[in-house]
C-alpha cells in the first residue's frame, strides 16, 4: 500500500511530520472488502434456498431465514458487512506523528506518546515497529505496515537514530517452561502468554497486556510463529511522555 506523508505543525510550533495510509489505499480497502461482502451476498442467496430443499441438510433454521429475505437485501447486507471490515481496519492502522522532540503512535483506538530524549534507537522488527529505550527496554511494539524506506527516512530526518536491525538480536533465547535466569513472576506470565498465543480466537490485547507485564519485570518478549524468545534488561524510569 502507498503512504501518506504531511508536513503540520503541533501545538508547540515545532515542525511535525505525520505518516499514515494514503487515502487512495484506504479507499481500496473499503471497495475491495465492500465487493467481496456483496460477492459472497449473492452466493449466500442460491446457497441457502438450494439447503432448504433438503430435509437432511444441517442449519436449516438459519437458511430459511436467509431464503425469507428478499433476494437484492443479502448482497446489501454483505456489502455493509465489507464496509463495516473496512472501518475495523482502518482503526487498527497505525499513524505515526513525528516531531524534533516527541513520537506520537495511534492505532486502534490508541494514541502513544514517546519524548524524545527517551528514545534510544527506532527499528523494524518484520512488519512491526519498535523503539528502544536507553536501557535496553523496548518501549512499545507495533504493527506497521507503512513503507520500511519512508519510515526511516522520516525518524532520520528528525534526529532519531534509526538502526537497521534488534542492536540486542543475539541476546534473546528461546522460552521455554521454567527457564532459570528469568525474574521471579516472569515464567508464570510466559506460559500464561504462551497460551494465549496458542489458543484460536485469543485476544490480541490480552497478548499485549502479557508483554507489558514482563517488561515491568525487565523483560523483552519477541513472538517467531507462536514461540517465544525473551532477553532481560535493567529497567530505568517511566519512557511514556
Amino acid at each position: 500500500m502507498t503512504m501518506r506523508r504531511g508536513l503540520e505543525r503541533s501545538p508547540r510550533g515545532d515542525r511535525l511530520t505525520v505518516l499514515g495510509q494514503s487515502a487512495w489505499s484506504t479507499m481500496c480497502v473499503y471497495v475491495v472488502l465492500m465487493l467481496a461482502g456483496a460477492g459472497v451476498g449473492w452466493l449466500v442467496g442460491p446457497l441457502a434456498d438450494w439447503l432448504v430443499t433438503l430435509p437432511w441438510a444441517p442449519l436449516q433454521g438459519p437458511a430459511e431465514l436467509v431464503a425469507s429475505i428478499p433476494a437484492p437485501w443479502v448482497p446489501a447486507a454483505g456489502a455493509v458487512t465489507g464496509l463495516a471490515l473496512g472501518c475495523v481496519a482502518q482503526h487498527e492502522q497505525l499513524v505515526i506523528g513525528l516531531s524534533d522532540d516527541r513520537v506520537a503512535l495511534t492505532g486502534k483506538g490508541r494514541t502513544r506518546e514517546f519524548s524524545r530524549d527517551a528514545v534510544a534507537a527506532v527499528f523494524r522488527d518484520g512488519k512491526q515497529l519498535v523503539l528502544l529505550g536507553h536501557d535496553g527496554g523496548e518501549l512499545t511494539r507495533q504493527e506497521c505496515d507503512l513503507d520500511a524506506g519512508g519510515v526511516a527516512d522520516a525518524f532520520t530526518e528528525h534526529g532519531y537514530v534509526w538502526a537497521d536491525a534488534d542492536p540486542h538480536e543475539d541476546e534473546f533465547r528461546r522460552w521455554v517452561p521454567d527457564t532459570p535466569g528469568l525474574p521471579e513472576g516472569a515464567n508464570a506470565i510466559l506460559r500464561a502468554r504462551q497460551d494465549s498465543l496458542e489458543k484460536k480466537g485469543s485476544s490480541h490485547d490480552d497478548v499485549q497486556e502479557l508483554r507489558e507485564e514482563l517488561a515491568r519485570l525487565g523483560v523483552v518478549v519477541r513472538d517467531e510463529k507462536r514461540r517465544q524468545y525473551w532477553r532481560t534488561f535493567r529497567k530505568s524510569g517511566p519512557a511514556v511522555g
